[in-house]
């Protein structure tokens, strides 16, 4: 039984996946974001799992990038399918109003390879190269439900939209270096990128969860991105 308990987690985390998706094609976008951030949680809790318990097995690897697919690439692609439906549309793009909203699952397709290109790349063992599939979810999910009334006004429109899918997609596989939150000790030193951005995250959180609602995790998203460049261009 306690050989296949990560691989049981994992599962959990494509049920979640699943219900996501289904609750994102319902319009249901707070549901989507709590089933993905159950998702997340037990996506982490294999990981942790499997080192605890000394597991690992190929199946159990496959397992999980397949469940990742689904909660972290094909839900997120989902509400932005969703999403479609309610961003405003300039005239001139009328005639593709009917197609633009599968242009969403650009996303998941670039998803899976980058957790593909995860799976074989030895560089990712300590840090990440792209942007990983969960904090890229997790943007796209809490910025739908925090920033709905703004995503649906005149200010933006479905250009807009389709623009910045192109751009995440691009970025989960694009050759940038960001930091992993992973501590093998408490020293300043070795760990003071990863306090730093702790920090900044805290930060933000006090300053703007009033202002940004739970669009305030996309803003924390962001802060891990530039913050991570800052890093890589300082050498650290």
């Amino acid at each position: 039984m306690l050989l296949n308990f990560p691989n049981l987690l994992t599962c959990c985390n494509l049920i979640c996946g699943c219900m996501a998706t289904g609750a994102a094609f319902h319009g249901h976008f707070s549901w989507a974001l709590t089933m993905i951030v159950c998702g997340a949680i037990f996506d982490f809790c294999d990981g942790l799992a499997a080192r605890a318990l000394h597991i690992s097995s190929p199946i159990g690897k496959e397992l999980d990038s397949l469940a990742d697919v689904v909660t972290f690439g094909v839900a997120p692609s989902a509400m932005i399918f969703q999403l479609y439906g309610y961003v405003a549309y300039p005239e001139w793009i009328l005639p593709l109003k009917d197609y633009l909203p599968y242009t969403a699952f650009i996303l998941a397709a670039f998803s899976a390879l980058r957790l593909a290109k995860f799976n074989i790349d030895p560089r990712q063992s300590t840090s990440f190269i792209g942007l990983p599939t969960p904090a890229n979810a997790l943007f796209w999910a809490s910025l739908i439900v925090g920033q709905l009334s703004f995503l649906a006004s005149p200010r933006f429109n479905a250009i807009f939209l389709f623009l910045f899918v192109l751009m995440f997609s691009f970025m989960l596989i694009a050759e940038i270096p960001l930091f992993a939150l992973k501590f093998k000790t408490l020293d300043w030193n070795e760990n003071r990128a990863k306090y730093i951005f702790l920090a900044g995250s805290l930060i933000i959180l006090f300053l703007f969860y009033h202002t940004l609602g739970l669009s305030v995790i996309a803003a924390v998203i962001l802060w891990y991105i530039l913050w991570s460049m800052i890093v890589w261009k300082m050498n650290w």
